[in-house]
């Protein structure tokens, strides 16, 4: 029975764990620590009890497998460079260790009760890692996060099938913890009570991020062999992005080619060997579908006015699904070169490197053409403006959809722009009542224009961004431009197409209000 002291061992750690400022700071917090060590604790008790009256032996094994350790270390460089940029990660740390201290010990206590032996090793550490990267729980609700590491590995112990004469779990742990919840928030319409938005968005506060994932991406390709399934889902989502912005002149993603937490996904999120193909032509279908896949939910979940970041979380479930009947249908070919996509003589057995090869040469040459970490046209507002003036696809709910995103981030000349949309009601329904609102907000932001339109409700006053504005409006993704100089300011404003910020000497008529 000495195998209860590392589960009760790990549950007084949880414990300890609550008693940490970060914790304590929040009552609702705390209580979910305790509340999940309370439930480990009675787990435990039962397991003894029975183990004793059944004279039945609790044991684990030391197993160490790099698939786990590696993409682990891969996925806490990530933390440690985005949260350099974007402190709540920082701030997440702790609440990120006691998620790791429950998995272990409900993994355990999991295979412990269908009586089988414990490998003990670096697995859940992925599980929770990856988990993080796309969804947590704000700390009110905290407790939603146990429960759904408990569903993620409950899903791996009892959801399986027979794959090549053996039993194997269907769904990628972390992917269907995260799809599930995933459609219960999106039923409930509670995605505020996770931090799910701001995960996907501060992504690229931290400069150069594609580049970053793209070689920490490397590592993983390199040890794992899944370069045709990260690789062929980026060629693809890259390549019906262009075709969208082709055929209608928008960027089809918001403000960029593919959204980097998108990006992140298909390197970190639908990789995992033991829930995708093994064959390389199999592994190339994965990679297609899943960019079809984020390319279709992106459209559904924006029709339907839900966030479009589950576009990535929802689609590798249904992969994880499709596995089996894409390697029937990769048997039903009996072509040995179609099937090894070429001939494995031509590298010496060692395809997955020409395929790094070519993945690294078209990331390299999507770089150069400003596809990745470049300005894109879609961080302008201007271009916004002008592409809902020439009535192009979508242009004006996604100028309405900047405005109001760079108003919650207290840009008061975005508050004042889309008040006057609302109260025009050309590009949109009219909307007095949500017109007052944002005016108010541009008011309290010490717009003056916002304050005129809000005394007069015939008004549509409007005014150039102020420097304050510029500052928020201007950021790229999320780039900090606090300390940039006024001149460095307007030469960016410059950049991204207003015409006002272009003039070589500032004008006293430029803040004019206009009527």
């Amino acid at each position: 029975m000495d195998a209860f002291k590392v589960p009760f061992a790990l549950s007084i750690v949880l414990i300890a764990l609550s008693f940490v400022p970060r914790v304590q700071g929040n009552p609702t917090l705390a209580w979910s620590f305790w509340g999940a060590a309370a439930a480990l604790l009675m787990w435990q008790a039962y397991l003894l009890f029975n183990s004793r009256n059944k004279n039945e032996e609790r044991t684990f094994s030391i197993l160490l497998r790099p698939q786990h350790y590696i993409q682990g270390m891969v996925q806490i460089s990530l933390y440690a460079y985005w949260g350099y940029y974007w402190r709540p990660v920082y701030d997440h740390a702790w609440l990120i260790l006691a998620q790791l201290v429950f998995a272990y010990t409900f993994d355990m206590l999991l295979t412990w009760s269908r009586r089988r032996e414990y490998s003990l090793g670096f697995g859940p550490v992925p599980i929770i890692l990856s988990i993080n990267l796309f969804l947590w729980f704000r700390d009110d609700w905290f407790y939603m996060q146990f429960v759904m590491i408990a569903v993620g590995f409950m899903g791996k112990e009892y959801v399986r099938w027979n794959r090549d004469g053996r039993s194997s779990h269907i769904f990628n742990p972390s992917a269907f913890a995260l799809g599930l919840f995933s459609l219960v928030l999106i039923a409930t319409n509670t995605t505020d009570l996770t931090w799910g938005q701001e995960i996907a968005s501060t992504l690229t506060l931290a400069p150069n991020i594609y580049t970053f994932l793209f070689l920490i991406g490397l590592v993983v390709m390199y040890f794992f062999s899944i370069t045709l399934v990260a690789g062929m889902s980026a060629i693809t989502l890259f390549g019906l992005s262009a075709l969208y912005s082709a055929g209608t002149g928008v960027p089809y993603f918001l403000d960029s080619e593919i959204p980097a937490a998108v990006f992140l996904g298909l390197h970190l999120l639908i990789t995992d060997p033991s829930t995708s193909p093994r064959t390389p032509l199999g592994k190339t279908f994965f990679g297609v579908l899943y960019g079809f896949g984020v390319f279709g939910l992106y459209t559904l979940l924006g029709a339907m006015g839900e966030p479009t970041f589950y576009d990535k979380l929802l689609v590798v479930p249904l992969l994880n699904l499709s596995v089996i009947a894409i390697d029937r249908a990769v048997r039903s070919i009996h072509s040995q070169t179609l099937l090894n996509v070429w001939k494995e003589s031509w590298f010496s057995g060692r395809s997955n490197l020409a395929h790094m090869s070519i993945w690294i040469v078209v990331f390299a040459s999507l770089s150069f053409l400003g596809k990745t970490d470049g300005k894109h046209q879609g961080d302008s507002l201007p271009f916004w403006e002008q592409a809902c003036a020439s009535d192009l696809p979508n242009a004006c709910s996604r100028m309405l959809q900047l405005e109001a995103t760079y108003c919650g981030d207290n840009a008061a000349w975005a508050c004042n722009e889309i008040g006057a949309h609302y109260r025009e009601g050309i590009i949109t329904e009219s909307n007095q009542e949500l017109s007052m609102a944002y005016f108010s907000r541009g008011c309290e932001l010490k717009f003056r224009a916002a304050c005129l339109n809000l005394l007069d409700t015939e008004l549509v006053a409007r005014e150039v961004p102020h420097e304050l504005d510029l500052r928020l409006l201007l950021r790229e993704g999320g780039q900090n431009l606090m300390m940039l100089s006024e001149q460095e300011l307007f030469d960016r404003a410059c950049e991204h197409d207003w015409a006002f910020a272009c003039a070589s000497a500032e004008s006293p008529e430029s803040n004019r209000v206009q009527i």
